[in-house]
């Protein structure tokens, strides 16, 4: 029998017209034989105006641990409305929040930014949310929320909800999750700030973790942690009122991206420089068009204030040297441009970095007492991407792997 886990964020759920309507499209995709558990967001703008009174009211004198157990009131109190919603439509439904025994989101005492023990609360989603949805009933649970080993509430960072619904998922053995929100599901760009975007039908994980990590707020780039490969998932809209709506879809994991990884070709480092190279508009694709249109690819792009750097393999780097002179000589603002190759590109990965202070010089750290230089870095928010000598590229993959392991990431 089907399982799915469907997550209702705070906008979808706002006042009783849409909690109502939520609760009507549970209880029809239930009444076709799918077993289901519901994951709850506070209602509307629940949290934020309970952190905003508890800030004014102490002049911000509240630990972290009281500020989690306040904010976790508009869960709490979602999760009756939604349960007795569902009931109200003649199916049995049951809130679970942290008070309960069921409670199944077993975490660490970090509150404000607690992180789920998976393999207790996978125990605890065994033993009590999947008898409860084998046997017709729905649990609705509380998002965001967590509870420690001493059994007090912690919440699990803003977006949190997107997390509980992967995590049951996953715990549940659940064939799909489906994140209902007040989008058509992930834009070709933000609705608010460009006029008629496209609804994109299928993204893989790693590009909806990316979108994620940038800025895109439509799902927690965390929350893709737990995806597994055969648990499908979707974002839709509440305003369909069907959960079989379609949406879109997140593709994958493919694989394992976590780690790190090193490019099996030697690059090189080809370096145009004059003045006010920054302040000339369309430089840049000046130099990289004849290199696109002689189909070599560029790896990386450093721009300094004098120069600016392009990264390509060595066997294409005389090519793209021949190229790059051609339009240096021909351009006022370009005076000259060299090559420094047999450069090795090391790449770490981990959405860890995303919330670990200082992770540049604790990965850097290990390849400078190994006095191996580092010719460049480049930082997004989940990677790191190493150039480094060719000679040294095995040492310092070593290393980068030993301090990935040490930081945790």
């Amino acid at each position: 029998m089907k399982r799915i886990v469907v997550k209702f964020g705070g906008a979808t759920i706002a006042d009783g017209e849409r909690v109502r309507w939520a609760a009507r499209s549970v209880v029809n995709e239930f009444k076709k034989g799918t077993r289901i558990a519901v994951v709850a967001s506070a209602m509307g703008n629940a949290t934020d105006e309970l952190v905003e009174v508890t800030k004014v009211c102490t002049n911000g004198q509240v630990t972290a641990g009281e500020l989690d157990e306040i904010t976790a009131m508009g869960e709490r109190a979602a999760v009756r409305v939604f349960a007795a919603a569902l009931r109200s439509h003649g199916t049995n439904a049951r809130y679970i929040d942290p008070s309960c025994e069921e409670w199944p989101i077993v975490t660490d005492d970090n509150f404000g930014r607690a992180k789920v023990d998976l393999a207790k609360t996978h125990l605890r989603v065994q033993k009590y949310i999947s008898p409860l949805v084998d046997r017709g009933i729905i649990p609705v649970i509380c998002g965001f929320l967590g509870r420690d080993a001493k059994g007090r509430t912690t919440t699990i960072g803003r977006g949190g909800s997107d997390i509980t619904a992967f995590v049951i998922a996953s715990c549940l053995g659940a064939d799909e999750v489906i994140i209902v929100k007040d989008v058509e599901g992930v834009m070709s760009a933000d609705p608010n700030m460009i006029k008629n975007p496209h609804l994109i039908k299928r993204i893989g994980v790693e590009e909806m973790r990316d979108l994620a990590s940038y800025g895109a707020r439509i799902l927690h780039p965390s929350a893709l942690n737990y995806k597994g490969p055969g648990v499908n998932a979707k974002i839709i809209h509440f305003r369909h009122g069907n959960l079989s709506t379609k949406g879109t879809t997140i593709i994958g994991p493919k694989g394992e991206r976590m780690g790190v990884k090193t490019y099996e070709k030697p690059l090189a480092m080809l370096t145009i420089v004059g003045e006010e190279m920054q302040a000339t508009p369309g430089i840049l694709a000046k130099a990289s068009q004849p290199l696109s249109e002689a189909k070599v690819n560029i790896f990386g792009v450093s721009v300094g204030p004098r120069s600016f750097s392009l990264y390509v393999t060595e066997e294409q780097s005389q090519r793209a040297l021949e190229l790059l002179h051609g339009i240096v000589t021909n351009h006022k603002s370009m005076k000259s441009v060299t090559k420094n190759g047999d450069i090795a590109m090391l790449i770490a990965e981990s959405e860890h970095f995303i919330e670990t202070p200082g992770i540049v010089a604790k990965l850097a750290g290990p390849l400078a007492r190994e006095r191996i230089n580092i010719i460049e870095v480049f930082s997004s928010r989940a990677s790191i991407t190493f150039f480094v000598n060719w000679a040294d590229s095995s040492r310092a993959l070593r290393l980068l792997r030993q301090a990935m392991k040490e930081v945790g990431a």
